[in-house]
């Protein structure tokens, strides 16, 4: 599957005029965004919450051979959108949409955003995409809330002539958060278990019939409620089920986000795959955008 730069340059300019056309007034929870309204919480109706976020996965090590490998290059950009249903901000309804682009055998990391497909080398296409819906399960915990999505696949193979694009099946994913805020705003804490349940034909991929749980622990200081510093720990499993497969792997890293307007702000992540069983020792770099109007 295939994207052409004219559609890259779509995507972006309707996601710049989503921006452009957002509401002046400050979001009534009080104080900043990445302070007061993390994915704990919920968004009110006639609310959007708006999140651009891309990932690029780079590894020259495994535990699968001793020393360096040839470069391979994982790059995944996720586009989510919800929006409040009802008076209470108990209940947000989305859809969440996934494009990614992958380069192996050595090449540039940056080679990614090529999108050139070249054969036995690069893939890229948008792969999935996913209703989603977040409650808030308990009426006096508002920083305690779930998301459930279905991912449905939209690639035919999973690989090609060589090259891992995604997966090839249907994921229902659970995500469990909380945060909690320590007295006077500096800290705050925030964690995350995310569970995935793949299934589909076992001969489609390689993560058929089976369970991925990936706890995670965010802690955040606020210098100003408009700038926050964090490190974060994650941990994944990937349970077999029936298709013979299990992996693990532990990242460590940290980052920053900043309130860039009243709606606006953006997030950098750094992490960096310290150990793992049948799995790409890598690092990944991220950026994101959010808005909330």
């Amino acid at each position: 599957m295939k994207i052409s730069n004219k559609i890259i340059a779509t995507l972006v300019l309707c996601f710049v005029f989503t921006f452009a056309v957002a509401q002046d007034d400050d979001d009534d929870t009080g104080g900043s965004v990445i302070q007061t309204l993390t994915p704990s919480k919920l968004i009110g109706k006639g609310q959007y919450d708006i999140k651009w976020f891309n990932n690029l996965y780079t590894q020259t090590e495994s535990t699968f051979s001793d020393g360096t490998e040839p470069r391979q290059t994982f790059f995944t950009s996720t586009l989510e959108g919800y929006t409040g249903v009802g008076e209470n901000r108990r209940v947000n309804v989305g859809l969440i949409l996934e494009f990614r682009s992958n380069v192996i055998a050595d090449r540039n990391a940056l080679d990614v955003f090529s999108f050139d497909g070249e054969r036995g080398t690069a893939r890229s296409g948008f792969t999935s995409i996913a209703p989603s819906v977040k409650v808030v399960p308990f009426k006096n915990v508002n920083n305690f809330s779930v998301q459930s999505s279905f991912f449905i696949p939209l690639v035919d193979n999973e690989t090609e002539e060589g090259v891992f694009l995604d997966q090839n099946g249907f994921i229902w994913q659970n995500r469990f958060f909380y945060d909690y805020t320590f007295p006077g705003d500096k800290f705050q804490l925030f964690s995350e278990i995310n569970s995935e349940l793949n299934f589909g034909d076992e001969a489609d991929s390689f993560a058929n019939n089976s369970l991925r749980l990936t706890p995670g622990i965010f802690f955040s200081y606020f210098p100003s409620s408009k700038f926050t510093v964090l490190a974060l720990a994650q941990h994944s499993q990937l349970i077999d089920l029936g298709n013979e497969f299990s992996q693990d792997f532990t990242a460590l890293g940290g980052g920053a986000k900043y309130q860039l307007t009243d709606e606006l702000n953006i997030e950098a992540l750094y992490t960096n795959f310290v150990r793992g069983n049948d799995t790409g020792l890598g690092e990944t770099f991220n950026i994101g955008l959010r808005a909330v109007f």
